[in-house]
């Protein structure tokens, strides 16, 4: 039997109508529920500072846009630059210290010379000196030029026969070899292993002398 049965037709109509109204109310409500159930009961005013359940103020987020105020400002001081490593200038010829081209440094020789300590250090092992040109003296003369620089002159005579040009002659292996070729770089001539007419001659340095000897001696003489 129905709700409105024996009600007359305006009674009908009225009833509807406020059954119609109610379900809209309870729409309406449910969703004003739903959409506000997380808001607080009290709204905070525009401007105020809101504050915590225990009562202390809250900050005030940044707003959109600003810079964060824990954020440092950035530095306005412009970069220190170092002052850049310059290379040392080079060395020029001429400056103290320094030797120049074709010049040798300090305790080194010069062109034409041995090595300081090597040219001594072969100083000890025996020379001898031969004369063969006409020239009267010239052994005599060699041998006080080759001692004045240090070397052990032990012989002084002539020797036969016709050879081309001075030379200071070795037994190869042995320290006649390195004696004989700075001995020879000292004084201007060539050096080389014994011939045959003098290689049981007694140990040392053999330097046969030509005429050629005073034009490339040392001193230019």
């Amino acid at each position: 039997m129905s709700l409105f049965s024996g009600l007359s037709r305006p009674m009908k109509a009225a009833g509807l109508a406020l059954v119609g109204v109610a379900v809209v109310a309870a729409v309406i409500g449910g969703i004003t529920l739903a959409g506000g159930g997380g808001d607080s009961d009290t709204a905070t005013p525009p401007g105020s500072t809101p504050t915590s359940s225990e009562g202390a103020p809250q900050p005030s987020s940044p707003a959109p846009g600003s810079p964060s105020a824990s954020t440092p400002p950035a530095s306005s001081a412009p970069p220190s630059s170092a002052p850049a490593s310059s290379a040392p200038p080079a060395s020029q010829p001429g400056q103290t210290g320094q030797p120049g081209p074709g010049q040798p440094g300090p305790g080194q020789p010069g062109p034409g010379q041995p090595g300081g300590d090597q040219q001594a250090s072969h100083k000890w092992v025996t020379v001898r000196v031969y004369n063969n040109s006409t020239i009267q003296g010239l052994a005599e003369q060699a041998a006080k030029d080759f001692r004045a620089s240090g070397w052990n002159v032990s012989e002084v005579k002539g020797y036969p026969g016709r050879l081309p040009e001075t030379v200071a002659y070795y037994r190869p292996g042995t320290d006649e070899e390195a004696a004989a070729k700075a001995l020879a770089l000292e004084f201007g001539f060539r050096a080389e292993p014994r011939f045959k007419e003098i290689e049981n001659v007694g140990p040392g340095v053999i330097v046969i002398l030509t005429k050629d000897y005073k034009t490339n001696d040392k001193d230019g003489s």
